[in-house]
């Protein structure tokens, strides 16, 4: 539980997803803090094109690349999601622990960011899907997106954390406690609202822009490995079996594409793609006679859905910019947002980044610059 309240710092959490509920835990487990989370969506909620987590796959395999940053963060989130998913961890029907093999011809090699991941290896050239010309194997861990992001909500409220549903319209609603349920007078706003700091005023960051993904969850629980296509031609196609004995399977990421609703010849593409790398996604009494085709898996749907990955360029934005919340205040704001489709996977590296920062500026206490 938390500390006493007589010397708690005010913190208000804007956003809600998997970065929001776990920046606001890691602020509030720190000690010191009564935080609050705003948001207009919340884990309970039924699905929507609004709230991107509930529509992530998710499973841990980083594409970190060069970016030193990028890399501490997913291998921080990696290792206390690993313990997590232990058999007896504190979260049953969530993780699924499992091997999976990432595919590539683009010429590029994972090794230095994929490394520390249990059993990894290269694997042999007749071990390789059609398209592939490398591949590395080792073992990960897919998560169920809507029992983690409940079991985190549940958790930051049973350690006295508060929430408000409200849709901000401005940054400085958050800071003047017009809003009922929000403190009247924070001590700082962190800022984890993904593709929506694009539009709350205030901040209006148009380097972030969406990148459409769409999803099939199949019904085939015979898959019990997960498989990644890097392809030459800059095509990617996936797979991921959860513990709800469902495979997910994408592979559309397509910038600037705001369409709200899975299309047709998405789903066609997804299930061409993932089949040539995976024909065991086809039911067994079929492939024991023929061939699988795309028409092969489409009984085996249980769900579609389509994500908005918050993108951005420049990558996710950590820093720290300061308001006037009045003419004698000013108010600290921490910015933990755009981080594409990699939220789930750099979600508690980005929130100790964010503290840091968050806890920085309160010991100063001194703005470089203030935004009126």
């Amino acid at each position: 539980m938390q500390q006493g309240t007589e010397a708690l710092k005010d913190i208000v959490v804007i956003g809600a997803g998997v970065v929001g509920l776990s920046t606001a835990i890691r602020i509030q487990e720190k000690g010191g803090y009564r935080v609050t989370i705003v948001a207009g969506t919340f884990p309970t909620d039924p699905k929507t094109i609004r709230y991107t987590s509930h529509w992530a796959g998710a499973h841990h395999v980083s594409s970190a690349f060069d970016d030193k940053r990028q890399r501490e963060m997913d291998k921080e989130t990696f290792e206390i999601m690993w313990r997590d998913s232990e058999h007896d961890g504190p979260i049953q029907g969530c993780f699924l622990r499992h091997n999976h093999t990432e595919f590539r011809s683009d010429g590029v090699d994972p090794t230095e960011w994929l490394d520390y991941m249990p059993e990894f290896g290269s694997i042999s050239n007749n071990e390789l899907v059609p398209g592939a010309t490398h591949g590395w194997s080792f073992t990960t861990f897919t998560l169920y997106p809507p029992v983690y992001l409940n079991w985190l909500l549940s958790r930051f409220q049973a350690n006295g954390g508060a929430i408000v549903r409200a849709q901000l319209q401005h940054i400085t609603q958050a800071m003047h406690g017009g809003i009922s349920g929000l403190p009247r007078k924070p001590d700082a706003i962190v800022v984890c609202v993904g593709l929506g700091a694009r539009f709350l005023g205030g901040i209006e960051d148009k380097d972030l822009y969406p990148v459409r993904g769409q999803t099939i969850a199949l019904r085939a629980p015979w898959v019990k490995y997960g498989r990644t296509l890097s392809a030459a031609d800059g095509s990617y196609f996936y797979l991921m079996p959860r513990v709800t004995g469902d495979v997910l399977v994408g592979g559309i990421r397509v910038a600037n594409d705001w369409f709200p609703a899975p299309r047709e010849q998405d789903r066609d593409y997804v299930l061409a793609g993932v089949l040539a790398i995976c024909p065991e996604l086809a039911p067994p009494e079929i492939r024991a006679e023929r061939m699988p085709t795309i028409d092969d898996p489409r009984p085996l749907i249980a769900e579609e859905g389509c994500g908005l990955r918050p993108g951005r360029k420049g990558g996710i934005r950590l820093e720290t910019e300061w308001f006037e919340a009045s003419p004698q205040t000013q108010i600290p704001v921490v910015y933990n947002y755009g981080h594409g489709g990699m939220g789930f996977q750099s979600s508690w590296g980005s929130a100790s980044i964010a503290l840091d920062l968050l806890e920085e500026a309160l010991a100063s206490g001194k703005p470089e610059t203030v935004n009126r």
